[in-house]
């Protein structure tokens, strides 16, 4: 664990201390966020963060490969897969710098993320097997499609809710650091000899990267992580579950530890489940009403929260909430029984609701009552 947490650490300094340099670039090539009817910041401000995310991301995978600890999980083809996922975390960071600079069109950007996931896919990160009932795709072809719409997919969604300051690495951090211990957890049960591990190595570095951002990025925020963040992010925790389900021996492993691994291809991602939900809740939304699914407008939930009632900062603290009850519920299936987990569950989310629209009781009362804002 202790290596587990340095690798985190270097992501996150190396993030901390690029961010300056990716704020600068911004200026100077012109990223810089104005301000739309739909935002709710209120100053111009660049968004090239997804850059210093890269290199924290870079340099701790190339930190953890020289480390005894992890050496064997860099031999043969499984480090061909850590760099591989690096190499793609690049191509989509610069297919999102390109956007932040000059506005690609949708098609344009959709392009670059299939060969990114693509590229992934082809170094050997790809959805073969499904945890429970150790079903198999058997076709290579069918094999590479469906990591390619599972990657994709997850980019999506976190770009899609990456609208308030902190929410998107904030959300990440806590959705990655469950899945970061269920990994390590299932490698203690896999094998109780030898801790190192891909995945857990992969989201180590994605959790100290967001952690690195948030500083810049927490409200009011001084940098957008952009496209070429929120991109980056959704492809890196979408890798380490496809890799997650290459580890599982059905025959080894009770059903509470597939779940989570199961939960994370399924949605596809357990730790995004809200972000997955609002992207799908945006489309059916923007076709019905005869637009394109990637008009903007303010009916995220983010947007929704604000619109409640609730200050940028506590919105996002909900959002984090809701983030933290489905992803560590899914987590503790790796240690507790499915039932307890589920009692536990239920409670969360009664809290969950409760937090989220208890205080919100008072405010509408007064506003049917005073209409007119006279105290």
């Amino acid at each position: 664990m202790r290596v587990y947490l340095l690798v985190l650490l270097v992501a996150l300094a190396v993030t901390l201390l690029t961010v300056p340099l990716a704020h600068w670039v911004a200026l100077r090539t012109n990223a810089i966020t104005a301000v739309r009817d739909r935002d709710v910041h209120t100053i111009p401000t660049p968004r090239l963060g997804g850059l210093a995310m890269w290199c924290g991301l870079a340099v701790a995978v190339t930190f953890a490969s020289g480390t005894p600890f992890l050496r064997s999980t860099f031999a043969g083809p499984g480090g061909q897969e850590l760099w591989a996922i690096v190499i793609a975390a690049g191509m989509v960071c610069a297919l999102g710098m390109a956007d932040d600079i000059w506005d690609l069109d949708w098609l344009t950007k959709l392009v670059g993320q299939v060969l990114a996931a693509g590229f992934v896919a082809w170094r050997g990160v790809q959805l073969i097997t499904v945890p429970i009932g150790g079903v198999t795709i058997a076709s290579a072809r069918l094999s590479l499609f469906a990591t390619v719409i599972v990657i994709v997919v997850a980019m999506n969604a976190v770009n899609f809710v990456d609208g308030l300051d902190g929410l998107a690495a904030g959300m990440i951090a806590i959705g990655g650091t469950a899945f970061f211990l269920y990994t390590y957890l299932l490698t203690q049960a896999q094998n109780p000899g030898d801790y190192s591990n891909r995945a857990t190595v992969v989201l180590a570095g994605l959790v100290g990267v967001c952690l690195g951002f948030l500083p810049y990025n927490m409200h009011p925020a001084r940098i957008f992580m952009g496209d070429s963040g929120s991109m980056l992010l959704g492809l890196v925790l979408a890798s380490a579950a496809i890799i997650v389900t290459g580890q599982i021996d059905p025959e080894k492993v009770s059903v509470g530890q597939q779940l989570p691994a199961f939960i994370p291809i399924l949605l596809p991602l357990a730790v995004i489940l809200l972000p997955l939900l609002d992207m799908t809740m945006a489309v059916i939304r923007r076709l019905a009403a005869g637009k394109s699914p990637f008009h903007p407008d303010r009916l995220h939930m983010h947007h929704r929260l604000l619109a409640l009632g609730h200050s940028h900062q506590r919105a996002v603290v909900i959002m984090y909430l809701w983030t933290a009850v489905f992803a560590f519920g899914a987590a503790a299936l790796a240690v507790w029984p499915a039932r307890e987990v589920a009692v536990g569950l239920v409670v969360a989310v009664v809290l969950a609701l409760v937090l989220t629209l208890g205080p919100l009781r008072g405010r509408v009362r007064a506003r049917r009552t005073n209409p007119g804002g006279i105290r």
